[in-house]
C-alpha cells in the first residue's frame, strides 16, 4: 500500500550508491547474493535474541534488495534471471526472519509465527501467480515500472513488511501480537489480490 509513495523517495539515494558500485564493476547479481547472505544471518541472530544486530542485518538486506535492481537498470543489465533470483531469495529471507522469532521463544512465538508464515504463503502465491498470468497477457506495470514483475497492489507490500520486521525487532516481547496483526493484514492482501486478479483476468479472457 505504501510502496507507491516510498519507492520514488528512495530512488535518488539508491541511484547515487548504484552509480558508485557500477564504476567499480560490481554486478547486480553479486549484490543480490551478498544481501541475501547478510539477511540470512538474521535467523541465528534472532534465535539468540540479538535483536539489534539482527535488525541491522535485516536493514542491510533490504538496502541490497533496492540496490540490485537500481544497478541493473543503470548498467543496462536488467534480466529475467536477475528478477527471478531477487524475488525468490526475498521470500526465503522473509520466512527466515519469522522462523528466527519462533526459535527465539518457541513457547511464546511459535503459534503466531506459524500463522504469519501461513499468511505469507497467501501473499506470495497471489503475487507470483498473477505475475505469471500478467506476463501471458502482456500487461504493463503502470505503478511500479521499476519492478521486474507485474503484481496487484495490496494492504501489505514491501514497505509494510520492512516496518513490521523493524517493530518485531524493537518490541520482541510483543511479537505474538504484532505478528498476528500483520498476518491478518497479509490475509486481507491475499483476498483482495485474488479477487482483483480474478476479475482482471476474467475481463481479459472475455476479450479473447
Amino acid at each position: 500500500m505504501l510502496d507507491r509513495w516510498t519507492m520514488p523517495l528512495t530512488q535518488a539515494p539508491l541511484e547515487l550508491i548504484a552509480r558508485r558500485l557500477m564504476s567499480r564493476g560490481i554486478r547486480p547479481d553479486k549484490i543480490t547474493l551478498v544481501a541475501f547472505v547478510i539477511g540470512m544471518l538474521s535467523l541465528p541472530l534472532l534465535a539468540m535474541e540479538w535483536y539489534a544486530v539482527a535488525l541491522a542485518a535485516i536493514l542491510l538486506n533490504r538496502l541490497g534488495d533496492g540496490l540490485d535492481g537500481t544497478l541493473a537498470r543503470l548498467s543496462g543489465t536488467a534480466s529475467d534471471a536477475g528478477g527471478f533470483l531477487d524475488i525468490g531469495l526475498d521470500f526465503v529471507f522473509y520466512a527466515a526472519v519469522v522462523l528466527g522469532f519462533a526459535l527465539a521463544d518457541p513457547a511464546a512465538n511459535a503459534l503466531s509465527a506459524a500463522f504469519l508464515l501461513f499468511a505469507f504463503i497467501g501473499t506470495g502465491t497471489s503475487f507470483l501467480a498473477f505475475a505469471i498470468m500478467a506476463a501471458r497477457h502482456g500487461l504493463e506495470r503502470p505503478r511500479f515500472q521499476k519492478k521486474a514483475f507485474y503484481y496487484l497492489h495490496g494492504l501489505t507490500e514491501g514497505t509494510e513488511t520492512i516496518l513490521a520486521f523493524v517493530l518485531f525487532c524493537l518490541l520482541p516481547s510483543y511479537f505474538p501480537l504484532l505478528a498476528t496483526l500483520f498476518a491478518v493484514a497479509c490475509l486481507i492482501t491475499t483476498s483482495t489480490r485474488l479477487w482483483g486478479g480474478y476479475r482482471t483476468l476474467r475481463g481479459l479472457d472475455a476479450r479473447v
